[in-house]
Order: structure tokens, then C-alpha cells, then sequence
């Protein structure tokens, strides 16, 4: 172990050091990728020193998420509190399902859990638990209005045709987590937004009314709390009410922006949180741990247990269940992702916590202003929000960004909304600054001037 170490320690200063000089990786076209790294397993080992290199190569050109030149995704920079308690997760390597294998891991887990409930509003009968990703989150809250909705599903299968409804807008697992829980993909019932990517609350309504006079059963209203594309928040306290009014389960999808539940300045975006019935959030998006870091918490946490604890004498040999974490988890065995966010919070602070959310749409407000004082660029996006939606001279999205990812220029993603298609900045790194930000629009002028002469990227295309 103490060599493993060593190579670690040698391969991260390296990466630490490239990534001051290149802060996007030398790009390996898919076409290539085998013939430029040494990936192939053998049958018998290989030397210390081959691999090492194979190793450092393969880390040195691996795209890099924690620089200041990336903003694809809705994850980026790096934590060095968050990665210490990482590490030592790994190295510790316990399960999460019982105090037994996990011990005082299991109190760190709830600790976090039960101060996100207290900040939520709620009281000592919630709870929830930590799952591998927003997808996996929204699938639970969707078993759990389930079997909420009628509980011999859990034992008898389904019966009556279930019903759920959320935003055009809102995350592509919906439709998947339908299926997997026997609801059916049809059975999602996608509601229109209004121009700034908040469902609209009217065909909400109207539409739960018609399919209760059909004979269907509604049994989830999913909200956003940042929509992946424009990063708008659904109105809560509105659609809860309608939610009430017919017994509906209501789950707030928070994986993107919910955590500006740490936030003073930006909570209000979630106003009507402690309303809802489930509410998740990714801590390693806008809090920035490392990957993965989903929470899923529930008002009444009795619907835990309800829809996913099972008896396993094997498993379950010592201590109440409130200990045992694998009674109130889809999954048996799971890693410990708690641990990363706890030291991240005990070594900041919740008022920490709420720096980091603020610094972000403060970047935010940076690119957003640049680009309304810049005729060269068409803005589309929306206030109070970290995804900053733009264009640039006319340049098709697409190829631009593509174009700046294959010459390892920047990485940055782009999106559409209402036919328009445009480059999405998320400004989700909040240890890059205001000069950083400039940076990024600096390097998009640079690059097409100079691209538009040698590479004949127009307007026209």
C-alpha cells in the first residue's frame, strides 16, 4: 500500500502540475483511443515501471474537471477538504447498510441527514439517506409516491393505471424511473413551461382534473430546483396546494441547484420547500464534492422503510434499525459518501457551505453581464440562475463547442429551449473568480478569430 501511495502521490503532483500549464487535457478522439494508450490487459503482469507510465498517461490525458477552463457538465472544480474525506473513504472501505461494518461512518451519514431536514423545516419524523445520483434519487421519490398511492403494489404488483406529472424541462430520468417502477413511460404526463422554463402551474392542474375523471390514479407531481438546461426553478407552494388538494405525492427534484437551500440570499428560489413530500439535491454540484453525492430526503421517513427495507438475517445482526442504513436504501451494499461532504462541512462551516453556493451566481452575474455589454453576443438565458445561455456572432452552438473540445481549447456544453439553440457556461466552479470567467469569453473571441480565417468556421454554417 505505502508504494500504491507513492505512485499516487507522484502521478497527482504531476496532474497538479500539468493542469497550471493546460487546463484542458490533450484531446483523444474515440477513434484512436486504443492505438494512443496502453489500456489492453494481458494475461500475465506487468513491470512496476510499464505500469506506472500506463497509469500516468492515461491520467494526464483523462478530460479535467476541476480547472478553470471546464464547464460542461453541471459538476466542476475540486474541494481539497472534500477530496481528503474521499480518500480516506476509499481506503477505509465500509458498506453503509449496518452500524456493524460501518460503525461511527453510520453517525456522520445521519448527522448530515438530520441537519438538511432541520434547514428544510422539518421535524424529527424526517429522514432519508444517500444515493449513487440525481437519476437514482428521483426513482426513489417515485416509489415511494407508489406505494404512498397504494400500498399492495409493494406486495401484489400494480393494478390501477398510475399517473405522473413534470416539466418538459425536467430531467430525462423521469421517463426511464416510469418504466423501471411499472408505472410506464406513457403514464408521464410532460407539462408545458412558461418563457423562462418554469412549469406552468395552470396545465398542471387541468390536466391532473382531466385524468382523474378518466378513472387514472395521480400519484407524483416532480418539480425542478434548476432545470439542466436554463437552470429555472419550478413555483413549490403553488403546485403544492394542488398537490394537497388531491393527495398527491409532491417531490422536488433538486439535484442541480437545491442547494441553495444553504443559501440566505438564493433560498427563497425554493420557497415552499417544507412543503413538499421528498426533496434531493446533489452535494457534488453546486456544493462541489467529489462524484457522487445524492440525497434524498423525506418529510415522513416512515416511507423508507415502508418501500425499501426487507429482512435479511445474514445482514441485519446487530443494532436498531435506525442504525442499520441498508433498511431505509434501495441498495444492499453502498459505498460511504457521506464522509467527503461531512469533512467539506465541518471544516467550513454551514455558513461555508453558503459561500460557495452564493460565489456561484455571483460568477454568474459576471458572465451574464459581459455578454448584455457585448453586441457580438445573443443572450438567452435567464436572471437568477448559474446556467448562462449565450451565442456568439451567429456561430452554430454545436460546432463551436465541439470545435473548442477537439482542439483543447475549452469544454463547455450547449443546450436548446424553445428552438434555440445556444452554448450553455455553467458557472458551477465556485473556486474559479471573476478574471476566470472573463478568461473563458477571451478565450471564445481569440478562438474564432483565428479559426474563423484558418479553419473557414462562418456564420454560414
Amino acid at each position: 500500500m505505502e508504494n500504491s501511495l507513492e505512485i499516487f502521490n507522484e502521478i497527482t503532483k504531476k496532474l497538479l502540475a500539468d493542469e497550471k500549464q493546460n487546463p484542458v487535457a490533450e484531446f483523444v478522439s474515440s477513434d484512436v483511443l486504443f492505438e494512443q494508450l496502453d489500456l489492453n490487459l494481458s494475461d500475465e503482469p506487468i513491470d512496476e515501471e510499464r505500469f506506472k507510465n500506463a497509469l500516468q498517461d492515461l491520467v494526464l490525458k483523462t478530460p479535467r474537471t476541476a480547472t478553470n477552463a471546464f464547464f460542461n457538465q453541471l459538476f466542476g472544480g475540486r474541494n481539497e477538504k472534500a477530496v481528503l474525506g474521499d480518500l480516506l473513504a476509499v481506503l477505509l472501505n465500509n458498506s453503509m447498510y449496518t452500524y456493524k461494518a460501518a460503525g461511527p461512518q453510520v453517525g456522520v451519514e445521519k448527522v448530515i441527514l438530520n441537519k438538511v431536514c432541520k434547514l428544510i423545516g422539518w421535524d424529527s419524523t424526517a429522514g432519508g439517506t444517500f444515493a449513487t445520483g440525481g437519476s437514482m434519487t428521483n426513482f426513489m421519490s417515485m416509489l415511494m409516491a407508489r406505494d404512498a398511492a397504494d400500498s399492495s403494489i409493494r406486495t401484489k404488483g400494480m393494478g390501477k393505471e398510475l399517473t405522473v406529472y413534470t416539466s418538459i424541462e425536467s430531467h430525462y430520468s423521469m421517463a426511464k424511473n416510469a418504466a423501471f417502477s411499472g408505472i410506464g413511460r406513457e403514464n408521464v404526463k410532460n407539462i408545458a413551461t412558461d418563457n423562462e422554463g418554469r412549469i406552468n402551474v395552470e396545465e398542471l392542474k387541468n390536466t391532473i382534473v382531466t385524468d382523474i375523471k378518466r378513472g387514472k390514479k395521480p400519484v407524483l407531481v416532480n418539480l425542478t430546483a434548476g432545470t439542466t438546461v436554463l437552470g429555472a426553478f419550478d413555483p413549490i407552494e403553488e403546485v403544492a396546494a394542488i398537490c394537497k388538494e388531491h393527495n398527491i405525492w409532491l417531490h422536488v427534484d433538486g439535484a442541480y441547484c437545491g442547494s441553495v437551500l444553504f443559501s440566505t440570499k438564493y433560498k427563497h428560489l425554493i420557497k415552499g420547500v417544507e412543503l413538499v413530500d421528498s426533496f434531493s439535491f446533489n452535494a457534488h454540484k453546486m456544493i462541489g464534492t467529489p462524484l457522487t453525492c445524492s440525497l434524498i430526503l423525506v418529510k415522513d421517513k416512515t416511507h423508507l422503510y415502508d418501500s425499501f427495507a426487507n429482512e435479511a438475517s445474514y445482514l441485519y445482526q446487530t443494532d436498531q434499525d435506525e442504525f442499520n442504513l441498508g433498511k431505509t436504501s434501495l441498495q444492499c451494499g453502498r459505498r460511504n459518501d457521506a464522509l467527503k461532504f461531512w469533512t467539506l462541512w465541518k471544516s467550513v462551516g454551514t455558513k461555508g457551505l453558503e459561500k460557495i453556493v452564493d460565489k456561484q451566481f455571483e460568477l454568474a452575474d459576471v458572465a451574464r453581464n459581459y455578454i448584455k455589454n457585448n453586441d457580438d453576443y445573443t443572450f438567452f438565458g435567464i436572471e437568477d440562475s448559474i446556467s448562462v445561455c449565450f451565442n456568439y456572432k451567429g456561430i452554430p452552438a454545436q460546432k463551436l463547442c465541439t470545435t473548442l473540445y477537439e482542439k483543447s481549447e475549452l469544454l463547455v456544453g450547449y443546450g436548446s429551449f424553445q428552438g434555440n439553440e445556444f452554448i450553455r457556461l455553467v458557472t458551477i466552479n465556485a473556486q474559479n473568480n471573476e478574471q476566470d470567467i472573463l478568461n473563458f469569453f477571451k478565450t471564445i473571441e481569440q478562438f474564432v478569430e483565428t479559426h474563423l480565417e484558418q479553419e473557414k468556421i462562418s456564420v454560414a454554417l
